[in-house]
C-alpha cells in the first residue's frame, strides 16, 4: 500500500471539511427560506391574482351549497348572518340593529320569522292591539309581490348574493400565504386592500374562505362548501297570515 503524504492528507481533509460546511449551510438556508410555500397546495398560489379571483369565483358558482357568516353593511344598515344556502332554497338567520328573524326560502316561496318585538319595531306599534302579537315567534309567508320579498330573499339566494358579496374592487394582486380556521390560503386584494381582500383555500378546490369587503363594507366567511342540508316547508301550526303588507323598515 502507498502511504499518503502528511500534507496531501491534511488538505484532503480541509476540502473534505469545507464540503461538509457548504452542503450543510445550504440544507440550513433551504430550511430557513428555501421551502416552496405552494408545495402540497392546489397550486392556485403561483397564479396571478386576477387567474385566482377567476378560479375562485367558478369553484364557488359550481358548488351545490356553503355556510356564510359574517357581517354586511349595505344602505348605512349593518346585518349580521348566519346562513345556509343552496340553489334551490337556504335558511339562517339576520341580525339588525338588534333585532333577529329567520329566513327560510324553499323555491320561490320564502317564509320570515321573529319575535313579537321585531313586528312591534317593524310596524311602529307597541303591540297593544295584539295584532303582531299572533305573529309572534311564527312563520310569516312573505308575499312575492310584497317589497319585503326582494329585500330579504336575497339573503337566502345563493347565486344572487354571492355574485353580490365576491366582488373586489381596483387593481388586483396578491398579498402573500395565510391561514383561515387551520385552512392554509393565498390572499388577494383590490387596490392594496382598499378595495376588498379575499383569502382562497390552498388546500383541495380553491373555495373562498374570508372577505374583507371593500369600504369597511363588512366580512364574512365561508365555509361547508358542498356540504348538502335539508330545508323543509314549515307545518301549518307554525305558519300564520300576516294579513296585509309586511313593513320593509
Amino acid at each position: 500500500m502507498t502511504a499518503i503524504p502528511p500534507g496531501r492528507s491534511r488538505r484532503t481533509a480541509l476540502v473534505t471539511a469545507s464540503c461538509a460546511l457548504a452542503v450543510t449551510g445550504a440544507m440550513v438556508l433551504s430550511g430557513c427560506g428555501g421551502d416552496d410555500p405552494d408545495a402540497g397546495t392546489n397550486g392556485v398560489g403561483k397564479l396571478p391574482a386576477a387567474k385566482i379571483q377567476a378560479k375562485t369565483r367558478a369553484a364557488a358558482d359550481a358548488a351545490s351549497a356553503v355556510r356564510l357568516s359574517g357581517t354586511v353593511v349595505t344602505s348605512g344598515r349593518t346585518y349580521r348572518l348566519d346562513m345556509q344556502l343552496k340553489a334551490d332554497g337556504g335558511t339562517g338567520s339576520v341580525t339588525s340593529e338588534g333585532a333577529t328573524f329567520k329566513l327560510l326560502r324553499i323555491g320561490r316561496e320564502l317564509y320570515l320569522k321573529a319575535d313579537a318585538d321585531f313586528w312591534n319595531h317593524a310596524d311602529g306599534s307597541d303591540g297593544s292591539d295584539g295584532a303582531t302579537g299572533k305573529l309572534d315567534g311564527k312563520y310569516v309567508k312573505v308575499p312575492q309581490g310584497d317589497p319585503s320579498y326582494k329585500k330579504f330573499s336575497g339573503f337566502t339566494d345563493k347565486d344572487v348574493l354571492l355574485d353580490g358579496l365576491l366582488t373586489l374592487h381596483g387593481t388586483l394582486a396578491t398579498e402573500g400565504h395565510h391561514a383561515e380556521a387551520g385552512t392554509r390560503t393565498i390572499r388577494i386584494t383590490g387596490d392594496d386592500g382598499s378595495g376588498g381582500t379575499l383569502d382562497v383555500s390552498l388546500q383541495g378546490t380553491p373555495y373562498p374562505l374570508r372577505l374583507v369587503r371593500a369600504g369597511h363594507a363588512g366580512t364574512l366567511r365561508f365555509s361547508d362548501w358542498g356540504r348538502n342540508f335539508t330545508v323543509r316547508e314549515p307545518a301549518r301550526s307554525d305558519t300564520v297570515d300576516y294579513g296585509k303588507q309586511l313593513p320593509t323598515s
